[in-house]
C-alpha cells in the first residue's frame, strides 16, 4: 500500500510539474507584457548572433587558399552569404535593439504599458516565424540566385514578414513614445536612449516599407521569369542589409552611452539639445537608404562640387551624428565625478566601433579611394553590427535589474566585453586592408591579389570565433545572473530617470501611480543634493 500511495503522489506531482511547465510557455507565449516581449526579443537575438558569427568563421577559413578552396560546397555558397547577411542585421541587430527598447522605453515615459501590446506581441513572433522561413528558403535552394522557384518566392515570403514585424514593433515603440508619456514629460524632456529609439523606429517606419515593395517588385519579376531585372534580382535587397540601411539600426546603441554616461558621471547631462541632435543626425541615413543609391565623391567628370554636396548630406550627417553623440557623452564624464563602471566601458567601446563603422561606410563612398564592391564593405557591417552588439550588452546589463531583478558582475562582464572588442576589430580590421587590396565582396574563391590573402582571412575568421565565444559567454552570464545573481536593489546605479523609481524587477504595470514630471532627470530631482554633482 505504501508503494502504490508513493506511486500515486509522484505521478500526481508530475502532472502537476508538466502542467506548471506549459502554463508558463503559455504565458510567454501570450504575454503582453512589454518587458516579456522585449526579453522574448532579446534573448532570441542573441541565440541567432551564433549564426553569423559561425558563418564569418567558415567564410574566413574557406578565404585563406580562394585557389584551393574546399572547406565549403560551391552549389551552397550564395545561400550560405545571403543568410550571413541576413542574421548579421535583421536577425541580430535591429530586432535586438527593438527589443530592448520594447522592454525599456514604456518604462523611461512613465508609461504602465507599452501602447499597441499585441502589436508588439506580434512583432516578436512575426519576426521568428519571418526568420525561419528565411532560414528555411536558403537551405532547400532559395534565396537569391536559388534554382528552387518554390524556395525563391518563401524567401521573398520570410524577408517580408520580418521586415513587417519590425516595422509592428517600431510603431509601438513609436507611438509609446509620442502619445503615453508621463504628464509634464515633452519631448524635449525624455531620455536620450527614449529619444533614441523614438528616432530609429520612425526611421524604420519609412525605410522598411520600401524594402517591401522592393520585394513586391522582385516577386513578380521573379514570376515573370526575370524579364525586367535579369540577374540584377539577385542584389536588389542588398541595400536593405547593407549601409548606409544598416545606420538606421545602430541609433539606439550610441542612444545607450548617451544614456549611461551622465549616471556614470553622476552629473545632469551637460549639452542635452546637442546630444539629442547628435542622435537624430545619426537617423538622416533613412534618405540614402530609401533612395536606394550609393552617392559617391567623384571629382573625375567636372562635377565635384554637386557630388560634395550629396555626399556630405548623404554619408557625412550620419558620421556627424555619431561624433557629436560620443564627445558630448565624453564631456559628461569631464563635467562631474564618474565611477566608471563595465556597462559605460562596454557602451562606449561599442559607440567606437561603430564610430570606425560609419567613418568606413563614409570612405568606401569616396570613388577615389576604389572600395565599392570589395570586402572593405563587409568589414563595415561587421564594425556596426559587432559594435552595436557590445552597445547591447551594456544595455542589457545596465537594465537587468528591471527586466530580471538581478545584476550581472562587473570583472565577468568586462571579460566578456573585451573578448567582444578583439572580435569585433579581428573580423573586421583585416577586411577593411582586404579591400584596399581588392579582394571582392562576398567572395570566396577565384580571386587573387598581392598580399598575405591568408593572413587577412585568417585573421577574420578567429574575430568571428572570439566574438561567438563572447556572445555565448554573456548568454551564460545572463542565464547564471537570472537564476543564482545577487538581488538588486530599485536604483543601483543611482540613477535619474523614471525606471529607477520603481521596484526591482519591475512590476507588472510598472508604475503604481504615474508622476508629474518637471525636467529631464525627474528622479535626480527627488534626491538630496548630495547625490548629483552638478546641476
Amino acid at each position: 500500500m505504501t508503494t502504490i500511495d508513493a506511486s500515486v503522489g509522484a505521478s500526481t506531482q508530475e502532472q502537476s510539474a508538466r502542467s506548471s511547465f506549459v502554463a508558463a510557455i503559455g504565458t510567454w507565449v501570450t504575454s503582453s507584457d512589454h518587458k516579456k516581449i522585449g526579453r522574448l526579443f532579446i534573448g532570441s537575438a542573441l541565440l541567432f548572433a551564433l549564426s553569423p558569427t559561425i558563418l564569418g568563421a567558415l567564410f574566413g577559413l574557406e578565404r585563406m587558399s580562394p585557389s584551393s578552396a574546399s572547406v565549403l560546397d560551391v552549389d551552397v555558397v550564395t545561400q550560405l552569404i545571403a543568410l550571413y547577411h541576413f542574421d548579421l542585421i535583421l536577425g541580430v541587430l535591429a530586432p535586438l535593439f527593438l527589443g530592448i527598447a520594447i522592454a525599456v522605453v514604456p518604462m523611461q515615459v512613465g508609461s504602465r504599458s507599452i501602447a499597441f501590446p499585441r502589436l508588439s506581441q506580434f512583432s516578436f513572433w512575426g519576426w521568428l516565424f519571418g526568420n525561419a522561413l528565411v532560414a528555411i528558403s536558403l537551405i532547400a535552394n532559395g534565396g537569391p540566385g536559388g534554382g528552387s522557384s518554390d524556395m525563391v518566392d518563401l524567401y521573398f515570403l520570410g524577408f517580408g514578414l520580418t521586415a513587417v514585424a519590425l516595422i509592428a514593433g517600431s510603431i509601438a515603440v513609436a507611438t509609446t513614445v509620442l502619445t503615453s508619456r508621463a504628464p509634464g514629460m515633452t519631448l524635449d524632456d525624455v531620455p536620450p536612449f527614449t529619444w533614441a529609439a523614438l528616432t530609429g523606429s520612425v526611421a524604420t517606419i519609412l525605410s522598411l516599407p520600401v524594402a517591401i515593395s522592393t520585394i513586391i517588385y522582385t516577386y513578380v519579376d521573379h514570376t515573370n521569369a526575370g524579364l525586367a531585372m535579369g540577374k540584377e534580382s539577385a542584389t536588389a535587397l542588398s541595400w536593405a542589409l547593407s549601409a548606409p540601411q544598416t545606420f538606421v539600426f545602430i541609433v539606439m546603441a550610441v542612444g545607450v552611452l548617451a544614456e549611461i554616461a551622465p549616471v556614470t558621471a553622476r552629473v545632469r547631462q551637460p549639452l542635452r539639445p546637442v546630444v539629442l541632435a547628435g542622435i537624430a543626425l545619426v537617423t538622416t541615413s533613412v534618405f540614402g537608404a530609401v533612395t536606394q543609391t550609393a552617392h559617391l565623391l567623384d571629382w573625375s567628370d567636372g562635377n565635384g562640387l554637386k557630388t560634395l554636396v550629396l555626399f556630405l548630406f548623404f554619408n557625412g550627417l550620419p558620421l556627424l551624428g555619431v561624433l557629436v553623440t560620443i564627445a558630448v557623452s565624453m564631456l559628461a564624464l569631464k563635467e562631474g565625478k564618474p565611477a566608471v563602471n563595465a556597462e559605460f566601458a562596454l557602451a562606449a567601446l561599442g559607440a567606437v566601433m561603430i564610430l570606425v563603422g560609419v567613418a568606413g561606410s563614409f570612405l568606401q563612398h569616396v570613388e577615389a579611394a576604389k572600395l565599392v564592391g570589395t570586402a572593405f564593405g563587409e568589414g563595415v557591417t561587421l564594425y556596426l553590427v559587432y559594435g552595436g552588439l557590445l552597445s547591447a550588452m551594456a544595455a542589457v546589463s545596465y537594465w537587468a535589474p528591471k527586466l530580471w531583478g538581478r545584476t550581472i558582475p562587473a570583472q565577468k562582464l568586462l571579460g566578456v566585453g573585451g573578448l567582444g572588442l578583439l572580435g569585433t576589430i579581428a573580423s573586421a580590421f583585416p577586411l577593411y586592408i582586404a579591400g584596399f587590396a581588392n579582394q571582392p565582396a562576398d567572395a570566396l574563391g577565384a580571386f587573387t591579389y598581392d598580399g598575405p590573402i591568408g593572413l587577412w582571412n585568417g585573421l577574420s575568421g578567429i574575430g568571428h570565433v572570439a566574438m561567438a565565444v563572447a556572445v555565448l559567454g554573456f548568454i551564460g552570464l545572463l542565464i547564471d545572473a537570472v537564476r543564482n545573481g545577487a538581488q538588486a536593489t530599485d536604483d543601483p546605479w543611482n540613477g535619474q530617470t523614471l525606471e529607477w523609481a520603481i521596484s526591482s524587477p519591475a512590476p507588472a504595470n510598472n508604475f503604481a501611480e504615474i508622476a508629474v514630471v518637471n525636467s529631464p532627470e525627474p528622479l535626480l530631482d527627488m534626491k538630496p543634493s548630495s547625490q548629483e554633482v552638478s546641476a
